[in-house]
């Protein structure tokens, strides 16, 4: 995104990908309007807007409140659609909870597009998660869709309404299938968004990174500035319009071998292989890596940052910042 100036709003906006994404568009010179709830068990953190508080609109709501959002809609260039419930755990705890904010509160948006501002272009960002287990590796977007777990299909949900508001309605929607987003800015003070962020705190407190099951299990990652570069290019150009893309790593690798990184990285530290506890064995997914071919084809995205040089970058932020993301709370 470049070249004049754009209303942007970003639902999850205090988030992890969602703030990363607001300091770049501060960047570019665009006028950014983040929404967050601020609920405790989500990712949203005031420290994560360090350094741009003033050149942006903080709206603290939620997108299940449809009065705000028709309202916040309004006048808006991109809808970047980023807030979610995230935790394929509290899905299955509580999956009424996540059918509200994947799927009610996706379609209400949707809804609020199509009555007060059609024109708007809106990326929904969804998961890997909608595969399920693999049939085949790297999986690609034709892969059947079985979700393993309630959040899954909730997204699945979420995706489809995006799509059948541009064929049958003409509002320009796309859909990012993200895979393991890392960097700083993420949650860290559980797992609840990624394993990696408790990972990086247990590494930083100096204690044992536990490794469910053999360690063999294989994953991808992303580096949240890579997953930024793909929100805006996916933004930027009309060809997006209507499809599904992939994210995904060109080094897939095993978790063992992460955690190793992830202790070299640190320097020092260590790992132990633990039972897989019986909640997370029973929604595991066991190897996944994705194809982007498609993404890269069509949008000419490639991520760009190593594992282990995102590891540090990470390992650094935190090592700053932990008043803010684990010793006192939610920064606020």
């Amino acid at each position: 995104m470049g070249g004049t100036q754009r209303r942007v709003l970003i639902t999850g906006g205090l988030g992890f990908i969602g703030s990363t994404l607001a300091h770049r568009l501060v960047a570019l010179g665009d006028r950014v309007t983040l929404v967050d709830s601020l609920i405790p068990e989500y990712g949203g953190n005031l420290r994560n807007i360090h350094g741009i508080e003033d050149s942006v609109h903080v709206n603290i709501s939620d997108v299940r409140d449809s009065h705000s959002m028709r309202y916040l809609i309004q006048g808006q260039d991109v809808l970047f659609n980023l807030a979610g419930q995230t935790s394929h755990l509290d899905s299955m705890a509580d999956p009424y909870t996540d059918l509200d904010i994947n799927c009610t509160a996706q379609l209400s948006m949707l809804e609020a597009c199509r009555n007060y501002n059609p024109d708007v272009k809106v990326i929904f960002a969804s998961t890997r998660q909608v595969y399920g287990k693999p049939e085949y590796l790297p999986v690609d977007e034709s892969h059947p869709i079985r979700p393993v777990d309630v959040n899954g299909i909730n997204k699945v949900a979420g995706e489809s309404y995006h799509l059948l508001y541009h064929s049958v309605y003409g509002i320009r929607t796309v859909v990012l299938r993200l895979t393991n987003t890392y960097g700083p800015r993420m949650r860290v003070k559980d797992a609840r968004q990624t394993f990696l962020g408790i990972w990086v705190r247990l590494a930083i407190e100096g204690k044992p990174i536990k490794v469910f099951g053999d360690g063999l299990q294989v994953r991808d990652f992303n580096y949240v500035d890579d997953v930024v570069d793909a929100l805006l290019l996916a933004a930027d150009d009309d060809a997006a319009d209507g499809q599904i893309f992939n994210l995904g790593a060109s080094d897939p690798i095993s978790l063992m071998e992460t955690a190793e990184l992830l202790v070299a990285a640190n320097g020092g530290g260590s790992f132990e292989l633990v039972p897989f506890p019986g909640d997370r064995k029973a929604i595991d997914i066991g190897d996944y890596y994705g194809d982007f071919g498609l993404m890269t084809s069509s949008l000419r995205w490639t991520p760009k940052t190593r594992l282990e040089d995102g590891l540090r970058r990470a390992l650094a932020y935190y090592r700053e910042n932990h008043a803010y993301y684990w010793d006192s709370g939610n920064g606020r």
